[in-house]
């Protein structure tokens, strides 16, 4: 049986939220910067962080696929739904869930570039760097976890325990 085991709290998460939302905020008061949520990992995180952002924002949504049903990514990314809006001259934020291999986010980084952005920067939940493949900065982090197969807080396993208000992660069978 696959077994949920919760790693950070819903609370912890809220708090965590709040501090990054602030620095946001003070990094991007002189300007209205457009927050790209990467679909569909980012969604919740993405919603409660414009929440408590204080100053004006702009979103949009990229859909990007690399992962599938698999528990690693392909390493093949697929944008299945692009921006609806110029990004030309804009300071985006890119709004991750997780950064993993880092190749993803260096995929979605470079195609944007070619819309010649301002700058771009990257806010994520969580990073795995034991697990990064490239050099990647993160402008603006959660948490740094484990090597685990991280699900909720809009993360899933094969579109499973998104809906958990906190961060676990996922022992299969054969761990034990």
């Amino acid at each position: 049986m696959t077994k949920i085991i919760q790693l950070i709290s819903e609370s912890e998460i809220q708090k965590r939220v709040k501090d990054l939302a602030s620095v946001i905020s003070t990094d991007n008061k002189n300007s209205t910067p457009l927050l790209v949520g990467i679909l569909k990992g980012a969604w919740v995180f993405m919603a409660d962080l414009v929440r408590n952002i204080t100053i004006p924002v702009n979103i949009d949504f990229l859909q990007v696929s690399s992962y599938g049903k698999a528990t690693e990514s392909s390493g093949i990314v697929k944008i299945v739904t692009d921006l609806k809006c110029s990004i030309e001259g804009k300071n985006v934020i890119l709004v991750e869930d997780i950064v993993d291999s880092g190749l993803t986010l260096k995929y979605i980084t470079d195609y944007l570039t070619l819309r010649r952005p301002n700058k771009i920067k990257i806010c994520s939940l969580l990073d795995k760097p034991t697990r990064h493949k490239i050099e990647l900065k993160v402008d603006y982090l959660g948490f740094e976890v484990p090597n685990k197969f991280v699900v909720g807080y809009g993360i899933d396993y094969q579109e499973l325990y998104r809906n958990l208000p906190y961060i676990a992660y996922v022992e299969f069978d054969s761990e034990k």
